[in-house]
This record gives C-alpha cells, structure tokens and sequence, in this order.
C-alpha cells in the first residue's frame, strides 16, 4: 500500500484534471450552440475506435512483436462475430473471455 499523501493528492489532482478537461467542454458546447449532424456522428465513432486500437495491440502485439495466431487472436475473431451478430456488448466480452480462458487452460 501507498503511504504517501503527497502521491496521494498527486494522483486525486491528475484524476480530477482529467474528469474536468473533458467533461467541461463537452458540457458548455450543448449550451453555447448545437453540434452539426456530422460532428456529433463523428464524436459516436470515437469511443469504438480507441477501443478497437487498444484491443488490436493487445490481441496483435502482446509481447512487442506482431503474432497472428495464438490464443488471443482466436479469442478476439469469436467475439468479433458475436459482436457483429448480436450487437450485444456485453455478451461480446463474456464470449471473448470464456474462450481466451478456456484456450489457455488447453
């Protein structure tokens, strides 16, 4: 355990920058004027797209070096398509997790 307060208040500042940083104008901007149809469409992109980058390193890239087989890419392509087929996801997550962990115990 961390028994620094100076960290501690570190950590807690950080955080709430953060929150403000993007909470703050995201909060102003439906008051000041409405977003355009094509900004707003955009900005429901974004959220999918980080995640989809952190995922492809993750699953791609998990020891630095480009692996196309293994484990978690199996993983990844089933809950990919019952992602696509379902649209559901939080059964995307449960599926994708139960075959990695069962991969990995084989």
């Amino acid at each position: 355990m961390i028994d620094r307060p100076d960290l501690w208040l570190a950590i807690v500042v950080a955080a709430f920058g953060t929150y403000a940083i993007r909470t703050v104008p995201l909060a102003l901007a439906g008051r000041v004027a409405a977003l355009p149809v094509r900004a707003r469409r955009s900005l429901r992109m974004v959220a999918p797209a980080a995640l989809s980058a952190l995922v492809c390193l993750a699953v791609f890239r998990p020891d630095g070096r480009l692996d196309l087989v293994g484990d978690r890419v199996v993983a990844a392509t089933v809950a990919g398509l019952v992602g696509w087929r379902t649209r559901n996801p939080i059964l995307t997550l449960v599926v994708g997790m139960v075959v990695l962990l069962a991969l990995e115990r084989l």
